[in-house]
């Protein structure tokens, strides 16, 4: 049975996606959620909590993904790349909305 041999630089890459892409993602996702809500006319602070819970959820879910994931460049890729598309559209709602 061959092991897989982890470079230290590898460990430290990972957390950081886990640690701040992950928050990134979710921030955007969290942004994301409470501006489509309180356009599809969702109190404020409904909208706050539910996307709070589901933002636990998903940072959890990130977290433990990019330990688990093969290729950590597809990991940043799809976290930076996610919070930067999930905040922009939030932005875009909050101005359409105000």
């Amino acid at each position: 049975m061959a092991t897989a041999s982890i470079s230290r630089s590898d460990i430290v890459w990972r957390t950081l996606a886990a640690v701040f892409g992950g928050y990134a993602f979710t921030w955007g996702l969290i942004a994301f959620g409470m501006a489509a809500m309180v356009a599809a006319d969702m109190e404020f602070h409904d909208a706050e909590h539910l996307t709070a819970i589901i933002g636990f959820l998903v940072f959890l879910t990130i977290f433990l993904t990019a330990f688990a994931a093969r290729n950590i460049v597809r990991v940043w890729l799809v976290l930076v790349g996610g919070a930067v598309v999930m905040a922009s559209a939030a932005e875009l709602i909050k101005n359409l909305i105000t």
